[in-house]
């Protein structure tokens, strides 16, 4: 969804995305193709529950993909963003900056 002309960034600034804890757990995503859940979890410093818990809002809102497996015979979850996922965290970097840069504008 592109923003009007004139219209403040932060109108372009993702509800789902912009929880800290989730923006955290997209970061972690968008320059790998996927990431086992302790990896996730190790680098956004959350507790398991605490990322399940996120990561399920996300696969929720369509932005990223868990996917189960075994190494072994251990369960492992692996979590990667989805095309829809990958976009709306460009967008809403795109917003960061121009809030951050003082245009305002989303479309600066």
């Amino acid at each position: 969804m592109s923003a009007a002309a004139g219209r403040h960034a932060r109108h372009e600034l993702d509800d789902v995305i912009h929880a800290p804890v989730r923006f955290s757990i997209v970061a972690a995503l968008a320059d790998v193709d996927e990431a086992e859940f302790a990896a996730v979890r190790d680098a956004v410093e959350v507790s398991d529950s605490v990322l399940s818990k996120q990561a399920a809002r996300l696969e929720e809102a369509g932005y990223v993909k868990l996917r189960k497996g075994y190494v072994g015979k251990r369960p492992r979850t692996w979590l990667s963003l989805t095309r829809d996922g990958r976009d709306a965290y460009g967008r809403h970097l795109g917003a960061l900056r121009a809030i951050a840069e003082g245009s305002g504008a989303a479309d600066a």
